[in-house]
């Protein structure tokens, strides 16, 4: 698979940060003449809506309750999505959006983007949608194209008093964002939004309720059987099995738990449990450095998956396993939708407010003065270039965790 542009987080956020600005002034200052012409737009019942969430795939997950929502209120097939082409896996896989109604932007490069946001921009204001919800926190871009997508109703997340980025002033339901939130939370507030006056915000009378349990992913036979051939010719028929995602990337290296000590936490576990083998996940990028750290540790009951799976195939190899170590990422959230219990490594960011919502998911993180560092805020950004967050978690609190998940599934 090639490079995507999108994955260079630190060029989008930089773009996002010193051009956007200008543009969203621009945008807002064209609104404002508009309304002034046409009238204030917001006043319609909309019978259609799209979501806007380009990047994290993680955070789609976190969104379903929110989603599913929307399709109570327009119907399922009234709802639409924007995103990321490398992102709608999980989408497709949530299977609440039909496929046909997702839009999604190619990101091979900069030229590319750019194109091909322009095409869907004109796709969708052909369907003539009538609300969108930008589920970005404080992205500059995703406020314009929420306004370009022609939606008489905008509702996203705004700046009053410059407690976030500025974005602008284009949306028509200005949601005001709160920390205090869980994320899965302040998503089903955009949804909550459309049933109220645009003229309201930011006061939002609305009380949350907590998101309902996830669904289960559900495999069938033959993706099972194949999950099975893929583990049995890599790992070994026979053992339980641990996964570990080492997140060997430099995407973003903030959030990594040391590679040492996951060759010294793999070792640990296969003294503890003679029944068990450990693999490693990741990406076809990452499979080199997954490789070495395989190497590291020698062995029979230790192999490499990174790099042999479909991401589709990875979540039904999640339901064949006992235990999941992994950093605060998307694999995280996939495998709530799975039966594995899973340990998450939490430090730029919380679990207060991106832990998956599920009992089988584990959350460590250090709660030191400077974490979270990385927030709505600020964009995810950070002036941190020593994650002691993550340092803080030491091998031995992180093998306890594994082991007490392990045994209390294998002996309950």
């Amino acid at each position: 698979m090639s490079a995507r542009f999108s994955n260079n987080a630190q060029v989008l956020q930089r773009i996002d940060a010193l051009v956007v600005p200008v543009l969203c002034a621009a945008v807002t200052l064209w609104r404002k003449v508009m309304d002034w012409l046409g009238g204030r737009a917001g006043g319609c019942e909309p019978r259609s809506i799209l979501f806007l969430k380009l990047a994290e795939q993680g955070s789609t997950v976190l969104a379903h309750a929110a989603i599913k929502r929307a399709t109570e209120r327009v119907g399922r097939e009234q709802v639409y999505f924007l995103l990321f082409e490398e992102n709608r896996f999980i989408l497709d896989t949530l299977d609440l959006v039909p496929r046909e109604n997702v839009f999604t932007i190619r990101t091979k490069s900069p030229l590319t983007m750019v194109a091909s946001t322009l095409r869907r921009l004109w796709e969708i204001r052909r369907r003539g949608i009538a609300a969108v919800i930008d589920m970005e926190f404080f992205a500059r871009s995703s406020a314009v194209l929420s306004y370009l997508t022609g939606a008489r109703v905008r509702v996203g997340f705004h700046t009053y008093f410059g407690e976030g980025p500025y974005r602008g002033d284009l949306f028509t339901h200005r949601v005001m964002y709160n920390a205090h939130l869980h994320t899965a939370r302040m998503f089903g507030c955009l949804v909550e939004a459309l049933n109220h006056p645009a003229g309201q915000f930011p006061t939002f009378g609305y009380v949350p309720p907590p998101p309902a349990e996830l669904p289960r992913f559900a495999p069938t036979v033959a993706e099972r059987e194949e999950a099975r051939r893929i583990i049995d010719e890599v790992v070994g028929a026979g053992p339980r099995l641990i996964l570990l995602n080492a997140n060997a990337s430099d995407l973003l290296p903030l959030r990594r738990w040391a590679p040492e000590n996951y060759v010294e936490l793999t070792k640990r576990l296969l003294e503890q449990f003679p029944d068990v083998s450990v693999a490693f996940t990741g990406s076809r990028g990452e499979a080199a450095r997954v490789g070495e750290l395989v190497a590291r540790i020698g062995g029979t009951r230790v192999a490499c998956l990174a790099g042999r799976t479909t991401l589709r195939q990875l979540l039904v190899i999640y339901g064949l396993a006992e235990v999941l170590v992994t950093n605060d990422s998307g694999p995280a959230h996939f495998a709530a939708l799975t039966a594995i219990d899973t340990v998450v490594l939490f430090g730029p960011e919380t679990p207060l407010l991106f832990g998956a919502l599920t009992p089988r998911h584990h959350n460590l993180w250090a709660h030191t003065a400077c974490s979270p560092c990385v927030n709505a805020w600020n964009n995810r950004q950070t002036a941190c270039r020593d994650n002691v967050c993550m340092q803080l978690l030491s091998v031995n609190q992180v093998f306890e965790t594994v082991c007490q998940v392990y045994q209390k599934r294998t002996n309950p």
